[in-house]
């Protein structure tokens, strides 16, 4: 008790420590989470926004393209002396054209020398050589026509005056399709400003329009008291790609962003948008805020809660001990109930077939006892075997341990073929409908135990009908277990269906159906084994069992079992089970560690012909081997011995001596119930001298130079 007091105090001071580090612990989880989404949610922000100023930015562009297309139009195939004759006409058009364009501050027209035959700023240019200027040499150099070319960022020229712009222009080419002079517009960096401090109202926000070699046109926030210039590692990762996402140290501020970035299709020129980080981490940090709002206060509640249980457990440790005990004591009591159920219906019928078999042995002492009444009684005395084998079966299939002989079979045939035996159970005043679908369904279990589940459930029914009714039997295909979480399977199961027109099943006995020993049959009616064979054979076949009843309108009892393909359909050949097959002086080691059913089977064999030696565990049987191996045509051994069990004595004789085959008996093996016989021949306990004839002459064989060996024989040992 006191130590369960220590416990409890224990738990509930780690509890409290929890009560601090889980919510700790989850803040951080969170914390994390929060950022990440915070941080996805950031970049789809600046991507929508960068594909708003990519979208505008490109039909600025186009608008100005356009523009110069118009101008070349009006200037194409004239002279510059034509030109200059018609400066008037061509300022006026110039002007309009720039005044309907709020981004283009001007309109020029340049000779080939770098001087303007017409602007859209003044009537009479005077006479300033532009030729130096980036946006004219970049069209000289050859007679390629370059296309739109997109310069840096300058300053007016005197006497002209104003902010800062950057120049769009195009070739322009004599009739001839020499190089003639330049086309060029003047586009103001604010207006793109202007646009950007439209869209861009969140703290943090950032806008930049700049050339592919990295040099910025244009940049939102503007930094104070500086020109637009390269942005170093910026305009590297953005000439290296057209489009993606960053977070990178701007050169001229100093201030960590996280941008997004797109070239324009068609220009040499890219867009930006972006956040700052710490914009990022604000928001992130209002988000985090919000949770510790809820949950320091939860927490805070949630460890005061803890606190004040941790001192009322201390005058309530000795209240919960005695319940405890009290719950021991009914826990206790409810298992005594169930074992003493259990043994007391294993010793009831166990003792009804021992008083069968000794008053059969006791009558058969009797001297001059007829013929035909000793018949009689060994007659009794190998029913009541089978009797007693039958119950063990079913204790063993309702436990699981029930070791099965698996093969593939047609369900519907076997059903076929058992309803004859299931019309002679339940008589001539049940009518027997079988349903069975047109293509055959296998499955791969074993026979003898399906069947006789079959015919649990049958009987069952008959009695639910009190003989009389109609008893269906169906089967059919099914995808799933209804109503049960199991893997899915590839081909799914065979549902046999039996259902009855009886008296169903009442609610407070539905739960204890398949529970062993349950019956409301009177005494001597009935084990109460029945339904637990099947539950047992159905679970340990991979399959399950599922009931449906109806109070007063009968029940349908479902078995599901694995569905196989028919590639393995077992051959059944017909054997006479009553013939007993001489040993012909074969040689048989037997190896059983109960010396009594050990001297039996020597005894019998002996008697059958067989030259037998019996050894009483598996060490000194293969000591007999490694020195007499050729002399026995096969080993008969039992399962489950003490030290090495006869399935590892059996692996052993397979991996020294492969061609002695190894023959298996037993009444009960866990082993054997889960994996199998390991692909050696197994007989059941209990056995008939004729089944052991039988499997030994199956499997047993000459030894290839032994056949006219003959073998004294050995005493038992």
């Amino acid at each position: 008790m006191k130590t369960e007091q220590q416990n409890s105090l224990r738990v509930l001071r780690w509890m409290m420590a929890a009560s601090l580090a889980f919510p700790l612990a989850l803040f951080v989880y969170a914390a994390s989470a929060s950022w990440v989404t915070t941080l996805d949610i950031a970049d789809r922000e600046i991507e929508r926004t960068v594909d708003v100023a990519h979208e505008h930015a490109l039909k600025v562009f186009e608008t100005i393209d356009r523009s110069l297309s118009e101008i070349n139009e009006m200037v194409r195939g004239k002279s510059d002396a034509q030109i200059k004759a018609e400066e008037q006409p061509l300022y006026v058009r110039l002007k309009q054209l720039a005044e309907a364009l709020p981004q283009v501050k001007s309109a020029w027209v340049f000779d080939a020398r770098g001087h303007a035959l017409a602007n859209s700023m003044m009537l009479s240019a005077p006479t300033i050589d532009f030729s130096d200027r980036d946006y004219f040499q970049a069209h000289l150099g050859g007679d390629k026509d370059i296309g739109t070319f997109i310069g840096r960022s300058l300053l007016p020229r005197p006497p002209y005056q104003g902010a800062p712009f950057f120049s769009v222009s195009r070739r322009r080419e004599s009739a001839a399709g020499s190089f003639a002079g330049v086309i060029q517009a003047s586009v103001l960096p604010e207006y793109f400003a202007d646009f950007y401090a439209r869209i861009g109202r969140d703290p943090g926000s950032f806008f930049a329009l700049g050339l592919v070699d990295g040099s910025v046109l244009v940049r939102y926030p503007a930094q104070d008291g500086a020109t637009p210039a390269d942005p170093g590692p910026v305009g590297e990762t953005i000439a290296r790609s057209g489009d993606g996402l960053i977070t990178v140290m701007s050169p001229g501020d100093g201030i960590e962003r996280r941008l997004g970035y797109r070239q324009l299709a068609g220009y040499p020129i890219y867009v930006a948008a972006g956040l700052e980080t710490s914009a990022i981490r604000a928001r992130w940090l209002t988000t985090i805020g919000q949770h510790l709002v809820f949950g320091i206060p939860a927490t805070a509640l949630l460890f005061l809660l803890l606190l004040m249980a941790l001192r009322r457990t201390r005058t309530l440790n000795i209240e919960a001990t005695k319940r405890r005990e009290a719950e021991d004591a009914l826990k206790h009591g409810q298992r005594l109930e169930a074992l003493g159920q259990l043994t007391g219906g294993v010793a009831h019928d166990f003792n009804n077939l021992l008083t069968v078999i000794r008053s059969s042995v006791d009558l058969l002492q009797r001297p001059d006892l007829a013929p035909e009444r000793q018949a009689r009684y060994v007659a009794a005395i190998s029913d009541t075997v089978n009797r007693a084998a039958k119950l063990t079966a079913q204790l063993l299939a309702f436990a699981r341990r029930q070791t099965l002989k698996p093969e593939v079979f047609d369900v519907g045939q076997c059903v076929r073929s058992v309803s004859d035996i299931v019309g002679t159970l339940t008589g001539s005043l049940v009518e027997i409908v079988i349903e069975l679908p047109d293509d055959p369904l296998f499955i791969d279990a074993d026979v003898g135990q399906f069947e006789t589940a079959l015919i649990n459930i049958a009987v069952n029914a008959r009695d639910a009908m009190k003989g009389e009714g109609r008893l269906t039997i169906s089967v059919r295909a099914a995808d799933d277990l209804p109503d049960v979480k199991q893997p899915s399977r590839a081909r799914g199961y065979v549902a046999v269906s039996v259902s009855d027109t009886g008296i169903g099943i009442p609610a407070d006995q539905f739960e204890h159906i398949f529970e062993p020993f349950f019956t409301t049959k009177e005494v001597g009616q009935g084990t109460g084994l029945g339904l637990s064979q099947v539950f047992g054979f159905a679970k340990q076949s991979g399959g399950e069992l599922v009931v449906e009843s109806t109070l007063g309108h009968g029940s349908t009892f479902t078995l599901y079992l694995p569905r196989v393909s028919g590639e393995n359909v077992a051959k059944v050949a017909a054997a006479n089970d009553d013939a007993v097959v001489d040993g012909h002086g074969m040689s048989v080691l037997v190896v059983e560690d109960n010396r009594d059913v050990g001297q039996f089977a020597v005894d019998a064999l002996g008697e059958l012909g067989y030259a037998t030696v019996l050894k009483c565990n598996a060490t000194d049987a293969l000591a007999e081997l490694s020195r007499h191996a050729a002399r026995y045509a096969v080993v008969f051994s039992d399962v489950v011995m003490p030290g090495m069990t006869g399935i590892e004595m059996a692996q052993e004789i397979r991996k020294h001596y492969a061609d002695l085959p190894v023959v298996l008996t037993s009444g009960y093996s866990h082993v054997l119930a889960q994996n199998g016989t390991f692909g050696f021949e197994l007989l059941q306990k209990p056995y008939s001298i004729e089944q052991l004839s039988r499997v030994l002459s199956k499997v047993g064989r000459w030894r290839r130079g032994q056949q006219d060996i003959e073998l004294e024989p050995r005493p038992s040992s």
